[in-house]
Formats: C-alpha cells, sequence, structure tokens
C-alpha cells in the first residue's frame, strides 16, 4: 500500500475513533498532523487527477487546522502565535486553492450551500461543498474511503472563499440559504 492509501485508511479510522467520542476535534487534528508528518508526504505540485486534488485538500485542511491551534496556544510568544497564525493563513489559502482544482477536475459535478454555525467568525461564511457523484466518489475511494464524517455516500469540502463562492454562483450551485451542514456536530466544536 502506498504512502497516500495508509494516509487515507489511518484518516479512515480516526474519524471513526472521533464519531465515537474517543478522540476530541484537538486530538483528531494533532493525530491526523502527526501521521501526516510521520509519513513524510507533501501535497502534489501538479494536480491533474481527482485524488491528488483530494490528498492536497486534505494536507492542508489539516495543516491549517493543527498552526490555527498552535497560534491560539497561550504557552507560546507573542511571535509564535503571529507566525503560527501566518502559517495557518497560507494553508487555509492553499487548501482552497486545492478545493478548485478539485471542483475544476469534476467540472463542479456538487452542491454547495451554506451552513448554520454557531461561529460568529464563520457565521454567512462558511459553505459546505458535497460531491455525491458515484463515478466521482469511485476515482477517490481505493481503499472506501469518501470524506468527511460521512455514510461513504459523499464528499465533504469546507471553505470559506469568496472566489470559490463566486464560482459555484456563476454555475448556480451555491444556494442562499442556510442549511444544517452534515457534519455539523465537528464544525460547531471548538478546538
Amino acid at each position: 500500500m502506498n504512502k497516500f492509501d495508509q494516509f487515507l485508511r489511518h484518516r479512515q479510522i480516526l474519524l471513526m475513533q472521533y464519531k465515537m467520542g474517543d478522540l476530541t476535534k484537538n486530538e483528531f487534528i494533532q493525530e491526523s498532523y502527526h501521521y501526516m508528518e510521520s509519513l513524510g508526504i507533501k501535497p502534489f505540485t501538479r494536480v491533474d487527477n481527482i485524488k491528488k486534488a483530494v490528498y492536497n485538500y486534505h494536507y492542508f485542511n489539516v495543516n491549517a487546522k493543527y498552526w490555527q491551534r498552535m497560534a491560539n496556544d497561550p504557552r507560546n510568544s507573542e511571535r509564535e502565535r503571529r507566525a503560527y497564525s501566518s502559517q495557518s493563513m497560507e494553508c487555509y489559502y492553499q487548501k482552497d486553492l486545492a478545493t478548485l482544482s478539485l471542483l475544476r477536475l469534476i467540472d463542479f459535478n456538487c452542491e454547495a450551500y451554506y451552513v448554520n454555525v454557531k461561529s460568529q467568525k464563520l457565521k454567512n461564511k462558511l459553505i459546505e461543498i458535497v460531491i455525491k457523484d458515484p463515478d466521482i466518489l469511485m476515482d477517490i475511494d481505493s481503499l472506501n474511503y469518501m470524506g468527511d464524517f460521512d455514510d461513504n455516500d459523499y464528499l465533504i469540502l469546507h471553505t470559506k472563499s469568496q472566489i470559490i463562492a463566486n464560482a459555484l454562483r456563476s454555475r448556480c450551485i451555491l444556494k442562499d440559504d442556510k442549511q444544517q451542514s452534515l457534519t455539523e456536530d465537528y464544525i460547531n466544536q471548538k478546538y
């Protein structure tokens, strides 16, 4: 099994542990980050297929959340927190580029809507993108892996990017009405 598939399999195990309450959101993020680091796999520079785009999304998402967590840790100096915050923002930017690459590769074959959230910072900003097409999912699913907290019927991505919102809106995909997230417990849990 290659490192990419190892990462996806391990991630699925962590997702199950999180769903069962064996891991907190912080522990899930930390375990994901450390496992990815231990494998030594970096993001793809050339994203020419769905699997690479999905991996890059997860790579940058895990890193963004990890560095954001470090930026909020009061044990770190102010200078360190600023550096970690900057690193987190860069990872979120790269995650959005991966998301856009994926959407282009699948010709925007998805659903998208704003989600109801408790966080004031995310209110009216967080978009949930849901990919349900079985052919697209089959490209990803070499190990029965599909995405964030699902029933193996879809892949879920999140973004706050106005560029992605505009691209989805221009294709009449993004709904303006807010919906409940398919990962509501996860996105509303602080870390």
